[in-house]
């Protein structure tokens, strides 16, 4: 039996192609998957994480970018606890359809969701977004802002220990619900790739 005081739900989301899966396998399980397929629907990892000499279980859940998949992962953002807003450093469109999901995010998910902005992949040379334009955006939209690289590990660990113990915060201060378990059904990947799916 697990032994854990507090279970968090973490789901991405953003644009196909900015590298969500490989975050969040970076984090989980160490690795950085080489060719990554578009996620199909929504899948899940779990990790234990110790905060304060406590255990947290984080289940981080990996939603798809694509349109046609909308309807399935919205249903998701209802019992999260963080939602991970990810967009590419190195593709501008990815940067400028965060004000669609952002009114997603403010339709479908709790008001004291914690919401966190993730410019990815600062490993490449082609930068197209500014850090200060990421910056600024999440400071209009009051959420945590950090940038990463799944390839080069930079900042993962960091960006999903700040968030659990973020949560463990609120945890303490409030009285969180408890997690309902009501949807294991997950799809897994396929090879399917769509614009700027340089995953990195």
């Amino acid at each position: 039996m697990d032994d854990y005081k507090f279970l968090f739900k973490v789901v991405l989301v953003g644009n196909a192609g900015v590298g969500k899966t490989c975050l969040v396998r970076r984090f989980t399980q160490g690795l950085f998957p080489p060719g990554q397929g578009a996620t199909i629907g929504v899948d899940f990892m779990i990790k234990t994480v110790d905060v304060g000499n406590e255990k947290v279980k984080l289940q981080i859940w990996d939603t798809a970018g694509q349109e046609r998949f909308r309807s399935i992962t919205q249903s998701y953002y209802r019992s999260a606890h963080a939602l991970i807003l990810v967009y590419d450093i190195s593709c501008q469109p990815t940067f400028d359809c965060l004000p669609d999901w952002l009114r997603e995010i403010e339709e479908y998910a709790s008001s004291k969701v914690l919401r966190v902005l993730v410019g990815n992949k600062i490993d490449r040379d082609d930068r197209e977004i500014p850090i200060q334009v990421g910056e600024e955006f999440a400071e209009r939209h009051n959420m945590y802002f950090l940038e990463t690289s799944a390839k080069e590990s930079d900042n993962v660990e960091r960006l999903f220990m700040q968030i659990a113990e973020d949560l463990m915060k609120q945890a303490r201060m409030t009285n969180v619900p408890r997690y309902d378990p009501n949807s294991y059904n997950v799809d897994s990947s396929s090879q399917e790739s769509s614009c700027c799916s340089r995953l990195t």
